[in-house]
C-alpha cells in the first residue's frame, strides 16, 4: 500500500509542472481536503479546493514540485520539496515545502503543506 500511495504522490507533484487544473483536479477525491498550514483552514471539497489552487497556479508562468525526499508507511505519504514558481521576467520563488498526504483509492484524501509564509511573502515582493 505504501509504494502504491507514494506512487500517486509523486505523479500528482510531477502533474503540476504542466499548470493543467482539471488534470490536478482528478488526482483529489469529491471529499479531499486541502490546507496550507500557514493560511488558515482546509479547504474542503473539490470545489473548494479548486478555488484555492485557481488563486495561485495562474500567477505562475512555470512551476515544479522538487520533491527531495519521500517517506511513505500505509496511506500516509510524506515529502520534502522545493516548489519553483516562475513569475517571468526572471523572478522565482523557491520555497522549501513539507508535505503531508493521505491516499484513498489511488487519489490525494487530504493533503497538507508546511511552510514558512515569511519566505514566501519576502520573495514575492
Amino acid at each position: 500500500m505504501a509504494e502504491a500511495s507514494q506512487e500517486v504522490v509523486n505523479k500528482f507533484c510531477v502533474a503540476w509542472s504542466r499548470r493543467n487544473l482539471d488534470e490536478l483536479m482528478g488526482y483529489f477525491t469529491d471529499d479531499a481536503e486541502y490546507q496550507n498550514i500557514p493560511m488558515g483552514p482546509a479547504a474542503k471539497g473539490k470545489e473548494a479546493i479548486k478555488k484555492v489552487i485557481n488563486s495561485f497556479l495562474p500567477m505562475a508562468k512555470g512551476l515544479e514540485f522538487k520533491v527531495l525526499h519521500t517517506a511513505a508507511n500505509g496511506n500516509v505519504v510524506f515529502n520534502e520539496r522545493v516548489d519553483i514558481f516562475d513569475l517571468g521576467g526572471g523572478k522565482k520563488i523557491e520555497l522549501p515545502v513539507a508535505g503531508v498526504f493521505e491516499v484513498s483509492g489511488g487519489k490525494v484524501a487530504k493533503w497538507r503543506d508546511y511552510f514558512d509564509m515569511a519566505m514566501y511573502t519576502k520573495q514575492l515582493s
